[in-house]
């Protein structure tokens, strides 16, 4: 139904209504309306990072990557924040270290400042890449995505001692729920904001490609 008629006939609905309902009804319709004007606001405001993520997924990952996974990871790191910083020190969209920004600046020194929004897309992603090729040896693709994305938020040394720690318990540790189940036995990791932002960017993947 064209939006004109809706808006007709929901006029006409309320208008039969008493007084009362009348105002509640046209309430919730005000503030559905606003809320589907903050939703339209918030796509497009965060749209347009979107051909960033596309272009250094491609770069760093290959063509029939889903970049929304990144962008998904964006969400979860900053709410795709530019400015954000966090209360140790992490800056931008993917919340990069200044130490591990520098590293890799020093390789690529194109990369501008860390609040650049494209650099620092750029970097993460490529932080990213490093870790998948850490994996690559022994965990499958479709279990990889869960190791990358935790050794970003936690470091690869945590991982690796979450690893051994299930192997050790006789689990399966190229699977990434053989880590969750061991996960409150590893020492100095606070697996919790982990297995968290795992599932949080997992979460906004789902919700990214069913928007599309």
């Amino acid at each position: 139904m064209p939006r004109r008629w809706a808006g007709i006939l929901f006029l006409m609905v309320t208008a039969a209504l008493p007084a009362r309902a009348q105002q509640g009804a046209l309430r919730r319709a005000t503030s559905a309306l606003g809320d589907a004007a903050d939703a339209r606001a918030r796509r497009k405001a965060t749209a347009r990072f979107d051909p960033i993520f596309m272009k250094y997924t491609k770069r760093y990952f290959g063509i029939g990557t889903d970049w929304r996974r990144f962008k998904a990871q964006g969400m979860a790191e900053s709410g795709l924040t530019p400015t954000a910083q966090s209360r140790v020190g992490a800056r931008g969209i993917m919340q990069l270290m200044p130490s591990t920004y520098r590293q890799i600046q020093s390789a690529l020194p194109q990369f501008g400042r860390i609040d650049n929004p494209e650099w620092n897309i750029a970097a993460g992603i490529l932080h990213d890449r490093d870790l998948w090729t850490l994996w690559k040896k022994d965990v499958p693709d479709d279990e990889r995505w869960a190791f990358m994305f935790a050794g970003y938020n936690a470091g690869e040394g945590t991982i690796m001692r979450a690893r051994r720690s299930a192997a050790a318990a006789r689990l399966d540790d190229r699977a990434w729920r053989s880590i969750e189940r061991v996960a409150p036995t590893v020492e100095r990791w606070r697996y919790e904001e982990t297995l968290g932002y795992v599932r949080t960017i997992q979460a906004n993947a789902t919700a990214l490609k069913s928007a599309h």
